[in-house]
């Protein structure tokens, strides 16, 4: 049955989902970082979320501020790099203003993407057009604002599409951070993977809230 919101425990198995979901999905990101990076970002993302599935396989939270903070605060000390960092803070980020919320609701949806997106841009200074994940992410946070007041489920299939449409744009930009800025024009045709590992996120978070039980 489609999820109109989630309690923690609920949230705490969203997020666990979408680990084992990103480990998964390691080969698909180190392709496309492969074409116009240094062709780590899936293993760095793969090796982040092993250590996030770790984490809430093994602890419980009072509160969906502290299972985000949670799992930023892991993917910072398990990834390194500037992907770890940028991931760690959008987490981070988006649970700043949720410490007092025991269920993920479409507004708390809202807030995480809103503030994570804020996070984001502060500390890498990319902003939309660069190449980055915030090209995922921005259109996905506006998205997500103007749903707060829908079933969860409902926002999930929305914003996660504006992601997905936010990440293909990316294949038409020239790159204006990172390694990929040196390669010019080669980048044209590929995919930011930083902005697929934003919308992947999204994409199983949604697939988590849409699935039907047994």
């Amino acid at each position: 049955m489609e999820k109109s919101q989630l309690d923690l425990e609920s949230s705490r198995e969203m997020f666990l989902f979408v680990s084992r979901e990103l480990q998964a999905s390691k080969d698909y990101l180190t392709d496309l970082d492969k074409a116009i990076g240094d062709g780590d970002h899936g293993i760095g993302m793969a090796r982040g979320f092993e250590a996030v599935q770790k984490e809430l396989e093994n602890k419980s939270f009072d509160s969906i501020g502290a299972l985000l903070n949670s799992i930023g605060m892991t993917l910072m000390m398990s990834m390194g790099g500037a992907s770890g960092a940028i991931f760690g803070t959008m987490f981070r980020g988006g649970a700043s203003k949720l410490n007092e919320e025991n269920k993920f609701t479409s507004r708390a949806l809202a807030q995480m993407l809103m503030d994570g997106l804020d996070s984001v841009k502060s500390r890498g200074g990319a902003k939309a057009g660069d190449k980055t994940m915030v090209d995922a992410l921005e259109p996905a946070a506006t998205k997500s604002r103007e749903l707060a007041d829908v079933p969860l489920y409902q926002a999930l299939i929305a914003v996660s599409e504006e992601a997905r449409q936010g990440m293909e744009k990316t294949k038409a930009m020239l790159a204006n951070t990172g390694k990929a800025k040196t390669l010019g024009e080669r980048v044209l045709g590929h995919a930011d993977p930083g902005a697929a590992s934003a919308y992947l996120i999204l994409k199983y978070m949604m697939d988590f809230a849409t699935a039907s039980e047994a």
